[in-house]
């Protein structure tokens, strides 16, 4: 389904990713891990139109989209579930779930979509007239991803979603997307919590210093001296 293939991304003079290739199948569940400044939310941002390639191709089900928008990669099925969460706080949740849905003209199918937003997060529709500002951290991150779920998205980057959040809400934050994917939607999945990243995915890659340096079935990584001394803390 994805395919990136000697992706280059610069900010100004400083290479964030120096040539990297991977492959998301579709259905699959892949993550990325490596350390602060590896270059994996750089990746995402790359596969979403929000960093521009400087070389190499992206392309997505057969199809080029280096140097698209970041509007028309999210029309062809590529949601972007940033790090942060960035919600708009000032807007309720009802509010911003709509601007999930902004490309789309579907109304009956938003509004069956937006049931189902509900049906994976209860609380966000016992909250859905408060402003985003007032949830708490990991419905924020609920919000977020329900966001991203209104897309109708093919494919959802998930960027760090358990930063900041207590144990408890992490793993209930890592079961609603491991259900997502087996829902059918395609996950690539940037996470420092390289325990449970590579507990979920079927695939990983291992960024360091904006170059891919080990990828393989996610079980066979977990084991893998390198990644158990620099990720797993043994």
């Amino acid at each position: 389904m994805l395919a990136l293939e000697g992706v280059v991304a610069r900010y100004g003079p400083v290479t964030a990713l120096a040539g990297i290739s991977l492959t998301v199948a579709a259905a699959e569940f892949v993550c990325l891990i490596g350390a602060n400044g590896a270059g994996k939310s750089t990746t995402l941002k790359t596969i979403s139109g929000l960093v521009p390639a400087a070389a190499g191709r992206i392309r997505f089900d057969g199809h080029d989209i280096h140097g698209l928008s970041a509007r028309e990669i999210l029309r062809r099925g590529i949601a972007h579930c940033p790090e942060g969460r960035r919600v708009f706080p000032y807007m309720t949740v009802d509010e911003n779930l709509a601007m999930g849905a902004y490309l789309r003209r579907d109304h009956a199918a938003v509004a069956a979509d937006l049931e189902r937003v509900f049906a994976h997060f209860p609380i966000l529709a016992e909250r859905r007239r408060q402003p985003a500002g007032t949830l708490s951290g990991g419905e924020q991150q609920m919000l977020a991803i329900g966001r991203a779920l209104m897309a109708r998205p093919r494919l959802i980057l998930f960027d760090e979603p358990s930063l900041g959040l207590a144990p408890t809400i992490v793993e209930a934050v890592f079961s609603i997307i491991a259900g997502i994917q087996r829902e059918g939607t395609t996950v690539l999945m940037v996470e420092q919590n390289a325990y449970m990243a590579l507990k979920l995915a079927s695939r990983a890659y291992v960024l360091e210093t904006g170059r891919i340096v080990l990828e393989g079935p996610a079980h066979a990584l977990a084991e893998n001296e390198h990644v158990r001394k620099a990720y797993l803390g043994g």
